[in-house]
């Protein structure tokens, strides 16, 4: 049932009371409100292009306005004029908007992360999410094309202004990853994070702290075995300088992973940084150590359980922490200054450099000569490992007087 009430006023929709079927009260130039039985309120916009009767609807009444509506009914009546059909132009834009959200920094973003994760560590991973969610609020939701150099460079800036000027670095270089991985796509043209070299503060690097003395290795070794606090975190401590593994892969030691009868450690593929599995060779002192540890944690995933839950590995911070109960604050050492120390130390006592670093696990850029030290390697690697458990017994065991 049409009602044609001329120009409508706030009022009359106000008192429109609702009819047992719909009406339509006319305001004029094609616009009407929509009155139904329940008595919902819905704008509308009766038009001709090219022949052909349209509608456009306008949204619900009082969420827009009177005076609203007829604006959007000007804007839609001086389109047909112009030779636009509103109704197409509408659907367009919701079809650009759905596009737009697809292909978002945050989408291309999350797309990216997802096909790393067969090739790269879970640490990794965890580190570039983290990054990556560091900049979605500032450009997440923004069609990765649209971005300029301009506002990456804001977004950036704003987390140098916290003080991490690495982290700032480190995000850019990121961005820059998910940019190339949206050309490859079609879905930039090219990636403006390029156009930012020199743009952030240099960052000032620093050698990762270790002591690599013999006396003060020493002293360290003898500071670790006279440690009291936790027994579990003793342990971990007495292990870090005979395995010298990454920090995040010691603490995340499982049972499971170790082979006593065969004296070896073998760490997962989706543990390790370069995403392939690496052995330990377990020496004498170190399969003690661990004997020693099993009726404690043995029943148990983790061989480091979190103090808190079983379900968990230790806190990464737990080595740290306890070098600095020991008196080594972080200029001087670190759970990760154990890998600087062996390294150093082994290269002084005339170990072959390739065996070091296939002991190390730094990834070899050269597949075939990978492969090949894989398999020739081990032996010389389990008599390394024997070596060095020796030499730090040696250096702990010896008297200063001696020394």
């Amino acid at each position: 049932m049409a009602t044609n009430t001329g120009t409508l006023t706030a009022v009359a929709i106000r008192n429109a009371a609702p009819a047992a079927k719909p009406q339509k009260l006319f305001d004029g130039g094609g616009l009407f409100l929509l009155v139904q039985p329940n008595g919902s309120r819905y704008w509308r916009l009766k038009y001709r292009f090219a022949g052909k009767e349209r509608l456009l609807s306008f949204g619900v009444f009082p969420e827009v306005t009177l005076a609203e509506a007829r604006q959007r009914r000007d804007a839609a009546r001086m389109a047909v004029r112009e030779g636009r059909d509103p109704s197409a132009e509408r659907k367009t834009a919701k079809l650009a908007s759905r596009l737009s959200a697809k292909d978002s920094f945050k989408s291309v973003a999350e797309e990216w992360l997802d096909r790393q994760r067969p090739k790269l560590a879970e640490i990794t991973i965890t580190k570039a999410e983290w990054m990556l969610g560091m900049v979605y609020p500032q450009i997440g939701a923004t069609p990765i094309s649209q971005l300029t150099a301009p506002t990456i460079l804001a977004v950036l800036r704003k987390i140098e202004a916290s003080g991490k000027h690495e982290t700032a670095h480190r995000v850019k270089q990121r961005i820059g990853q998910v940019f190339r991985y949206a050309i490859a796509t079609g879905r930039a043209d090219r990636d403006p994070s390029a156009d930012l070299r020199g743009a952030l503060n240099p960052v000032v690097t620093t050698p990762r702290s270790a002591i690599i003395d013999p006396d003060a290795v020493a002293d360290l070794l003898r500071a670790i075995h006279a440690y009291t606090g936790q027994p579990v975190t003793l342990t971990a401590l007495k292990l870090a300088p005979l395995l010298f593994v990454r920090p995040g892969n010691l603490r995340a030691m499982e049972w499971s992973e170790i082979d006593l009868d065969r004296s070896e450690w073998r760490i997962p593929a989706g543990k390790m940084k370069v995403r392939e599995a690496h052995a330990v060779p377990l020496a004498e002192q170190a399969l003690l150590i661990l004997r020693e540890l099993k009726p404690l944690t043995g029943r148990g995933r983790y061989v480091f359980p979190s103090i808190r839950t079983s379900d968990r590995p230790m806190s990464e911070n737990t080595i740290n922490a306890a070098l600095r109960r020991l008196g080594y604050d972080k200029e001087t050492m670190t759970g990760h200054g154990f890998r600087a120390m062996a390294s150093t130390r082994l290269n002084e006592m005339g170990w072959a450099p390739d065996v070091i670093e296939r002991q190390l696990a730094h990834a070899e850029r050269n597949k075939v000569r990978a492969a090949y030290n894989r398999a020739s390697y081990m032996d010389e690697r389990r008599r390394m490992m024997q070596a060095w458990a020796d030499y730090l017994d040696t250096l702990r065991l010896r008297t200063m007087a001696g020394s």
